[in-house]
């Protein structure tokens, strides 16, 4: 089984670029930049995220490029793919990408554009409410809730 769910924010904006073919195909890449557990192990100024490069075509890989800017929380799913090609200089390279089958905004329209820091950005139609989320990443947590209520 291939299956990869991430959850992070984009590293940079999303670049959309179109193949040559008789019908244009749009393909989009990014980087989502996932946060690292917490470890007691960790060693002062090493990295606290991993960049993970993404893949995505056709409509979902344009509606990336056009809903979504460096900073925003996005889910995506996909499968990993290793691809290899031989550079310039003629040297086999290799590269790791998550291709992307489907993707989640993360969060309200009012919090992308305030991470952003585009106050007329417009995007698709949310279906979350324009309300601040908790900080819990997109889950929300039942105070009335009592430990004996749970399933498990």
């Amino acid at each position: 089984m291939n299956k990869v769910i991430l959850l992070g924010r984009l590293a940079r904006d999303p670049e959309v670029r179109y193949t040559q073919a008789a019908e244009p195909l749009a393909v989009c890449r990014f980087s989502v930049a996932v946060d690292r557990p917490f470890s007691r192990n960790r060693q002062e100024g090493e990295p606290t995220a991993d960049f993970i490069n993404c893949v995505c075509f056709g409509k979902r890989g344009e509606s990336i490029g056009q809903y979504f800017r460096k900073g925003n929380r996005i889910a995506v799913t996909g499968r990993m793919q290793v691809s290899s090609y031989n550079d310039q200089q003629g040297n086999k390279r290799y590269s790791t990408d998550v291709i992307v089958e489907d993707f989640e905004f993360c969060e309200s329209k009012a919090e992308r554009e305030a991470s952003s820091g585009m106050g007329g950005f417009n995007s698709a139609p949310s279906t979350q409410t324009s309300s601040p989320a908790p900080s819990t990443a997109g889950f929300s947590i039942d105070s009335d809730a009592e430990d004996e209520d749970l399933p498990f």
